[in-house]
């Protein structure tokens, strides 16, 4: 009866569109009250899943992520791509695949890449006639890069939930990271064929070498961080703060274009972004400690060896499980909340928890860009002349728009 009131009431708040965070918290403390259990508990448990040194990495990252963007040396990024990919055919769509990837190793978080490049991209690809749909489209998908080649926000938030170096699944996560460019990339020539969309830049080796000597030093930040981790320099939170001091450096030393108050107002969004997370990680904490309370993880272990023996089928099991949560949850607390249920089941068919951490993160992003919430669709349709739901924007479902989750 307890994890009945648990989960319907966590339903029903989310259907009345109470924010994720607040959703998980209450519905805990609804189970807390029910079960007889002090209030406190509920509070123990959300500073214990708070207090975590590794977690210091998110609001480094962030800031980091920020700073580039308001320093505009994500255009020189942009440029920078536009002079390597964009004599292809699509060229446009394959420089917003190649700036994300770069873009990836500076924010890890998706999101932050469809805000960031978004509005440069889009804006381009609207002036070089690309349909809206594409621009979109490409851009969100493109973004769902970030979180899988490190950084990653979503590795570093899997690491402390389920006790996984974050080193290894940085490193875990470049090449599936680059095998979905590469797929996404193959998918942009074929359309561009297709709407006959034009080739973007004529390939010239001056144009590049003059475009990589802009962007060099932006294009340090990922070596710095992936080297730093890889090498043993820095641990992951350590070179997230070695992120954010080159980030500053460049925008206010090397470039001059960070006043105090854009440093202020930077500032602000890091400290108000990272409040967002740590309350969903708190709150799933407590969400996650009432599912072991009550042995949830080994009933689904129990229900998946009824099911099947297989590994591979349980890696299938599971992926359908996480791509179906991530159509309606936000990905910290669907990482919090899934990862004390899935690692017992890992650890019985002997799966490695560092190849599960980029099975969930990978399966979560697609839902960033499926109805009914699409989270990188959201961000993208801000961008001035951009609605899901329009005639002259990409279409959301018609099922989507009827339900409360649909942001279109």
């Amino acid at each position: 009866m307890g994890l009945t009131i648990l989960f319907v009431s966590l339903f029903f708040l989310m259907l009345l569109r109470v924010p994720i965070a607040f959703s998980l918290a209450l519905s805990s403390f609804a189970y807390i009250l029910y079960s007889g259990l002090p209030p406190v508990v509920l509070m123990h448990n959300m500073v214990n899943g708070m207090d975590s040194f590794p977690l210091l990495a998110i609001p480094f990252f962030i800031f980091a992520g920020a700073l580039m963007n308001s320093a505009g040396i994500t255009a020189r990024i942009f440029g920078f791509a536009r002079a390597i990919v964009g004599w292809m055919h699509g060229g446009l769509g394959h420089v917003n695949i190649g700036a994300s990837i770069i873009f990836a190793g500076m924010s890890g978080a998706a999101v932050a890449d469809a805000g960031g490049l978004g509005a440069i991209e889009i804006k381009a690809m609207r002036e070089a006639g690309y349909d809206d749909d594409f621009s979109v489209g490409v851009t969100a998908a493109s973004s769902t890069i970030g979180p899988i080649i490190p950084p990653s926000l979503p590795l570093v938030i899997f690491g402390v939930m389920a006790s996984v170096s974050i080193g290894q699944l940085f490193v875990a996560g470049i090449v599936p990271g680059l095998l979905m460019a590469a797929s996404l990339s193959a998918m942009v020539w074929w359309k561009s064929r297709r709407r006959n969309y034009p080739r973007d830049v004529a390939f010239r080796l001056d144009t590049i070498a003059s475009r990589f000597k802009a962007a060099f030093l932006p294009l340090m930040t990922p070596v710095i961080i992936v080297g730093g981790i890889v090498s043993g320099a820095f641990t992951p939170t350590e070179a997230a703060i070695a992120a954010a001091a080159y980030a500053l450096f460049l925008g206010v030393i090397v470039y001059r274009t960070l006043t105090p108050r854009k440093l202020a107002v930077i500032s602000l969004e890091t400290i108000e972004t990272t409040a967002a997370i740590m309350m969903i990680v708190g709150a799933a904490s407590v969400f996650a400690w009432i599912l072991t309370a009550n042995q949830v993880a080994t009933h689904f272990a129990e229900f998946v060896l009824s099911f099947t023996d297989s590994r591979a089928m349980v890696l299938l099991l599971i992926m359908i499980v996480v791509l179906i949560v991530g159509l309606f949850m936000e990905t910290i607390a669907a990482i919090s909340i899934l990862v004390p249920v899935l690692m017992p089941v890992a650890a019985q068919f002997g799966i490695d928890p560092v190849h599960l951490g980029i099975i969930v993160i990978l399966n979560l992003m697609l839902g960033l860009l499926t109805p009914p919430v699409g989270w990188c669709c959201s961000s993208c349709h801000g961008f001035p002349g951009c609605r899901l739901n329009n005639a002259s924007g990409p279409r959301c479902l018609s099922w989507c728009r009827s339900l409360p989750f649909c942001f279109c």
